[in-house]
């Protein structure tokens, strides 16, 4: 087939971000109400939905791999060093910053679709502070201090799982570790009743699965290499707000990318959404206490998604199809944080959520 051009690549963006934006929206699907259910209902019904999506990411992915056609050493989540420090501190802050707002920067695109003119702001202030991040005044401190602690793979592999099983001479278990890590989380999925009850959180899941292929493949496997960037990307909401906001005010052209299509398929899809269910409404700050928690956890997302390398999309399932090192450490990085933010909020101090896990550990 004819390579695609950077138009239809991103045209194919804003397409996959309408299907995500418009089943996620409709099962009601969050990635921080997901975390917030396991840590303080125990109900990891959501959390296991996303776990099916990654599942599905991860066979789909695997299998370009395997067949050759997507090279995983091009990508940004596989780097031969392990920024460590940057990945932990980032995730936390980006953790933190999703309790504040009450979702990730995804979810703020689909209330954005929603009417919530609040995700509007966070959006605003969460592009700003990731490009300033990525490449603006802040990206000396990342790239000078914050990422200089690093960990190399061992024998400068491209760091997934794979090429350090085959390092340690176990050979090539790619497809074993695949189809293992991909039968649990589906196996975790089968085995709730209530979930094979609940169709929308299952589209919702398989949809947000072949979305990151999809992606793999339009922008690494039919993309024109000469035409469009070398670097395969699939979802993230991290840095794709952030050239968003910087293409539409200063570089128009800059807009034709995958990442950036996606942005605007979201909030498309999720309007489509609110509208078919006819729930669409306005929404706004109720007052200024709530826009400056807002404020404050979308410059934390905007500037720890950056650190991270990605969003609980981009690394929970993009970096997590890709088998990479950094995916341990992200996820767990923002599972913690959003607990320290929901002490934030509903405790009202981190102290007092120390102090009940200390006591419940001594007793």
């Amino acid at each position: 087939m004819e390579p695609l051009p950077p138009l239809l690549i991103m045209l194919g963006g804003a397409v996959i971000g309408a299907a995500c934006g418009f089943t996620v929206r409709r099962a009601r699907l969050c990635s921080f109400g997901a975390i917030e259910d396991a840590w303080m209902g125990h109900d990891t019904r959501r959390l296991r939905i996303f776990g099916l999506a990654l599942a599905v990411a991860l066979i789909g992915t695997q299998i370009f791999i395997l067949s050759g056609l997507l090279t995983p050493h091009l990508s940004t989540y596989v780097p031969t060093a392990i920024p460590w420090l940057a990945i932990l501190l980032g995730s936390t802050l980006f953790g933190i910053g999703m309790a504040l707002v009450g979702t990730c920067g995804f979810g703020s695109l689909v209330r954005l679709g929603n009417g919530d003119l609040r995700s509007l702001i966070v959006m605003i202030v969460f592009g700003a502070v990731a490009y300033a991040t990525l490449r603006g005044m802040l990206a000396p401190l990342r790239i000078d201090v914050l990422e200089a602690p690093t960990i190399p793979v061992p024998g400068l592999n491209p760091g997934d799982l794979p090429s350090v099983t085959a390092w340690l001479g176990l050979g090539d278990l790619r497809a074993q570790i695949a189809l293992t890590g991909a039968a649990l989380l589906i196996v975790a999925v089968a085995v709730d009743r209530r979930l094979l009850r609940s169709p929308r959180l299952l589209v919702a899941g398989l949809t947000l699965g072949v979305g990151v292929v999809l992606g793999w493949w339009m922008t690494g496997i039919a993309a024109d290499e000469f035409a469009a960037p070398a670097r395969p990307q699939s979802l993230t909401f991290v840095s794709p707000i952030g050239r968003t906001l910087y293409g539409v005010l200063t570089e128009p052209r800059s807009l034709l990318d995958f990442g950036v299509g996606s942005i605007f398929g979201v909030v498309v899809g999720s309007l489509a959404s609110a509208l078919y269910d006819r729930e669409f409404r306005w929404e706004a700050f109720d007052d200024h206490r709530e826009m400056r928690r807002h404020l404050a956890g979308g410059a934390l997302m905007g500037f720890g998604g950056i650190l991270a390398g990605g969003c609980t999309i981009g690394q929970g399932i993009t970096a997590g199809s890709l088998m990479a090192l950094s995916w341990p450490l992200a996820v767990a990085g923002m599972m913690i944080g959003a607990r320290i933010g929901i002490a934030l909020l509903v405790e009202g101090s981190v102290g007092e959520l120390f102090q009940r896990y200390i006591w419940r550990w001594k007793a």
